[in-house]
């Protein structure tokens, strides 16, 4: 594994609830999130990491991401995803639904799902319909560095979990560049920064 970002290793409060949300710029402890979910009468956990890869698409070469979100709105987002899960799923036990942002290297944690339930199959269940619905709906960016340059892009890989059909997990009609954020549009998404020599930005291209 290589080297992690810049951020703090920071126990996050855990909540009196069942619901642990989060939009951080600590290092997320996945171990803490399995661990809290754990409960005497949920005999299934699933713990979803998603971390930062060296490629998207196409594009090969990433060195760093750097998310950045609607704060106040993120944590609504989240609560309507924890929200959907117990109604999608019996018997659900305690949910962690964490997103980190500032700048991330590549190998670090990003975002983390945990679920307990009683038996296996909801918890598969619950965990990867909550992770689908965390990336189509929560307003979060990510500015993708390579080596030639940089570029804003949507956090969202939510076409097999809605559709790519003009229209949102609740069949409403959005537009491209508000499609993971729940109708919030945002200027940055399809801005293409090319790179000069030493890092410096020397053009903007809306794409």
């Amino acid at each position: 594994m290589g080297p992690m970002s810049a951020g703090s290793l920071t126990r996050l409060p855990p909540p009196a609830g069942a619901d642990w949300l989060a939009c951080t710029t600590s290092v997320l402890d996945v171990g803490a999130a399995a661990a809290w979910v754990v409960r005497p009468d949920c005999g299934a956990v699933v713990t979803f990491t998603g971390t930062v890869r060296d490629h998207a698409g196409p594009r090969t070469g990433i060195e760093l991401l750097e998310y950045e979100a609607y704060e106040e709105h993120v944590v609504p987002a989240l609560e309507r995803v924890a929200a959907g899960v117990r109604q999608r799923v019996e018997r659900v036990g305690r949910v962690v639904l964490w997103h980190r942002v500032g700048p991330l290297a590549v190998t670090d944690v990003a975002v983390v799902v945990a679920v307990s339930t009683p038996h296996r199959d909801g918890a598969f269940h619950a965990a990867r319909w909550a992770i689908d619905e965390l990336k189509a709906t929560a307003p979060i960016w990510k500015r993708e560095h390579w080596p030639g340059g940089a570029e804003w892009v949507r956090c969202d890989h939510g076409n097999d979990h809605g559709n790519d059909h003009g229209t949102d997990h609740r069949g409403m009609p959005i537009d491209a560049a508000s499609a993971s954020t729940g109708g919030i549009r945002d200027p940055r998404v399809g801005v293409h920064e090319a790179a000069a020599p030493g890092g410096a930005v020397t053009e903007r291209i809306t794409v």
